[in-house]
């Protein structure tokens, strides 16, 4: 039983996270899952609701808010906000399973902090704010603006990872992936 314990993936966009996080959940499924967020960003591509995204419009956002409905929220840029609802969670919880989180750096700070050593948190850094910009590039979602802004939200974001437990770098997608494994399974005792 995983119930009561976190483990966070937080890293810059384009770090791999993502990629880590789906081979965490192949490699563990029956002590695992994965902590789907809110958005009030619209879908992108073929995004579905309850598995990319709990979508929900800036109100309804600002309404689970005011309720007390997240455990860490925020507003990473003017309008688009991200946030942890209690309730999935807790759901993940009740079936006996550790929660994996795919979440920006100052959300996966903000979890850590309210849940200490329950939690594990990773932090994923690109071999270099080149890379990562080539990697934006290539995954060809986002414009030069948005780019641009990642990139320096990135260069602040790799300044707050002696803050995290661990940090993998991804450099070589299997050796991430086996670090990846590797601690996960001492932290959940696997």
């Amino acid at each position: 039983m995983h119930n009561g314990k976190l483990i966070i993936f937080s890293a810059p966009s384009g770090s791999g996270k993502t990629t880590l996080v789906r081979h965490i959940l192949k490699t563990y499924p029956q002590h695992i899952e994965f902590s789907i967020s809110a958005t009030s960003r619209p879908k992108r591509g073929v995004e579905e609701n309850g598995k990319d995204y709990y979508y929900l419009s800036v109100d309804e956002f600002k309404a689970k808010v005011a309720n007390n409905e997240f455990l860490e929220w925020e507003e990473v840029y003017a309008g688009t906000h991200y946030g942890t609802l209690r309730k999935e969670v807790e759901r993940i919880w009740a079936k006996g399973k550790a929660v994996i989180f795919d979440i920006d750096v100052e959300g996966g700070l903000n979890l850590k902090g309210q849940f200490g050593d329950k939690a594990l948190a990773v932090f994923v850094m690109p071999p270099s704010i080149k890379i990562l910009e080539e990697r934006l590039h290539s995954r060809s979602t986002d414009t030069k603006e948005s780019i641009a802004r990642r990139i320096a939200k990135a260069e602040k974001e790799l300044k707050t990872a002696e803050l995290f437990d661990v940090f993998i770098l991804n450099e070589n997608l299997p050796e991430a992936c086996a670090k990846a494994e590797e601690i996960v399974s001492d932290f959940l005792k696997i």
